[in-house]
C-alpha cells in the first residue's frame, strides 16, 4: 500500500467539482460540491448519533437502503437542519444531481453543513447546477474538498493504492471538520470513493470497522453535531475479484480504507477551531482494545489536558486524572506517561507516580505543533490512538459569534 494523490478522484471512473453558488455571502468561498461515478456503485455510510439529525442524513439513510449510489451532492454554509422544509430541500438536491447525471434521485447521497436552524435556499443550487456539472473533472477532488469546508482552514483529502486480487485498487477520500467534533461519530462530512469491487454488505462492514478506529477516535471540543455523515462508494472498475466475504482481500481493503480515514481524521484534529497543536493519545499495554480506546478518548477529550498542551505545560497529573475518570479497568499504580514530539521525549510519570524531569526539556518537547501523549498501562497487549488538539483563546472567539 502507498499513499498517492487524487483524493476522491484517485479511483477510476470518478469525477468531482466544487463551486460558489451563492449560499455563502462571501463569493470567494465555494459552497457546492458534486462527486460522480461513471457507473453505478455499491455504497454504505455511517451517521451522527445525535437525536437531532439534519434532513440530509434522513434522506441519505433512505436512499442507501438498497446499498447503491452513483453520486454525492453537498452544500456548505447551511446545515439544512431543524427546518420544516428540510426533507423537501434535501430531496430536491438529489433530484438536481440526478437530472444532471441521468440517474435516479435515490442513487444520490446528499450532505449539508453550516449554520443550524436557517432555511436552506434551494434556488442558488438550482441556478448553479449546470456549471457544477460542466466542471466535473477527474482532477477535481480539491475543488470538492474546498467546497464542503466551513471553519476549516485547509482542504482535507487523502488517497492510497493497494494490490487486491492481483489488481491495483485505489481508495480516496475528502472530509471537512474543524469544530463540534467528538467521538461517535466525529462531527464531519466525509466521502470516500474506490474502484474496488466489493459487495454492499462487505462495504458496510468495512466502513464500520474503519470508522470505529479513526473518525470515532477524534475529539476537538466534546460537541457532537447533527449532520455527521461518512459515506463510501465503490464502482468496481479496478476489476478485482469482487469481495463478498471476510478474506485476505477484505483485510487489504480495510487496511487501505483505514489508512485514508486515519489521515483525514488527523487532519481534522490538527485543524480544530483555533488549534495550534495536533494531540495524539497513544495507549499501549491495555487488557482489552476497548480499554485502550476508552483511556485514549478520555485524555484527548480533557479540557484541562488540552489547555495544558496549549500552554506547553507538562502537567501530567491532568493525564492521570482523565484516565482515572474514564471508567476503564486500569491499575493506576502501573501507568507510565511520556510526552513525545519531533523535538524530543520527556518521561514524566512511572508506575503512577511523578519522576524527576527537566522542565526546560519538557517545554521544548511541548513547543512542537504535533505532540504524542504516550501512556503504557502495563496490563496487556492491546493498543489504541485518539486524535485531538489543544484548547486555545481563539476557539472561544470563533464560536462566540459563529452565527452572526
Amino acid at each position: 500500500m502507498e499513499f498517492i494523490t487524487g483524493g476522491v478522484t484517485a479511483a477510476k471512473g470518478f469525477k468531482a467539482n466544487g463551486i460558489h453558488c451563492g449560499i455563502r455571502k462571501n463569493k470567494g468561498k465555494a459552497d457546492l460540491a458534486l462527486i460522480a461515478s461513471e457507473v453505478p456503485c455499491t455504497a454504505a455510510a455511517v451517521y451522527t448519533q445525535n437525536l437531532v439529525k439534519g434532513a440530509p442524513v434522513t434522506v441519505t439513510q433512505k436512499n442507501l437502503t438498497d446499498g447503491r449510489a452513483q453520486a454525492v451532492i453537498v452544500n456548505s454554509g447551511n446545515a439544512n437542519t431543524c427546518n420544516a422544509d428540510g426533507i423537501e430541500k434535501a430531496e430536491r438536491m438529489c433530484e438536481i444531481a440526478a437530472e444532471l447525471l441521468h440517474i435516479q434521485p435515490n442513487d444520490v447521497i446528499v450532505g449539508s453543513t453550516g449554520v443550524i436552524g436557517q432555511v436552506l435556499p434551494i434556488e442558488p443550487i438550482e441556478n448553479a447546477a449546470k456549471e457544477l456539472y460542466n466542471g466535473l473533472d477527474e482532477n477535481g477532488s480539491n475543488l470538492a474538498a474546498t467546497a464542503i469546508m466551513t471553519t476549516d482552514t485547509f482542504a482535507k483529502e487523502a488517497a492510497v493504492s493497494v494490490k487486491i486480487g492481483g489488481k491495483t485498487v485505489h481508495i480516496g477520500g475528502i472530509a471537512k471538520g474543524s469544530g463540534m467534533i467528538h467521538p461517535n461519530m466525529a462531527t464531519m462530512l466525509g466521502f470516500s470513493t474506490t474502484d474496488c469491487a466489493i459487495s454492499a454488505e462487505m462495504l458496510n462492514q468495512a466502513i464500520h470497522i474503519v470508522t470505529d478506529n479513526t473518525f470515532n477516535m477524534v475529539s476537538v471540543d466534546g460537541d457532537t453535531s447533527t449532520n455527521d455523515t461518512y459515506a463510501v462508494m465503490a464502482n468496481g472498475l479496478a476489476e478485482n475479484p469482487e469481495i463478498t466475504e471476510e478474506n485476505e482481500d477484505f483485510s487489504l481493503f480495510v487496511e487501505g480504507l483505514e489508512a485514508v480515514c486515519k489521515k483525514l481524521a488527523m487532519m481534522m484534529a490538527k485543524d480544530g477551531e483555533g488549534a495550534t497543536k495536533l494531540l495524539i493519545a497513544q495507549i499501549s499495554g491495555a487488557k482489552e482494545e476497548q480499554t485502550a480506546k476508552t483511556v485514549a478518548k478520555a485524555i484527548i477529550c480533557s479540557s484541562l489536558v488540552k489547555a495544558a498542551m496549549f500552554g506547553e505545560d507538562a502537567n501530567w497529573g491532568r493525564v492521570l486524572c482523565a484516565i482515572g475518570y474514564a471508567g476503564a479497568d486500569v491499575d493506576v499504580q502501573k501507568i507510565d506517561v511520556a510526552f513525545v514530539s519531533g523535538k524530543g521525549t520527556v518521561s514524566v510519570c512511572q508506575k503512577g507516580a511523578g519522576i524527576d524531569f527537566s522542565e526546560d526539556q519538557a517545554s521544548l518537547v511541548l513547543s512542537a505543533d504535533e505532540i504524542t501523549i504516550q501512556v503504557d498501562l502495563h496490563s496487556g497487549e492491546n493498543t489504541a490512538e485518539a486524535y485531538g488538539c489543544d484548547l486555545t483563546y481563539d476557539y472561544v472567539k470563533i464560536n462566540g459569534d459563529y452565527r452572526t
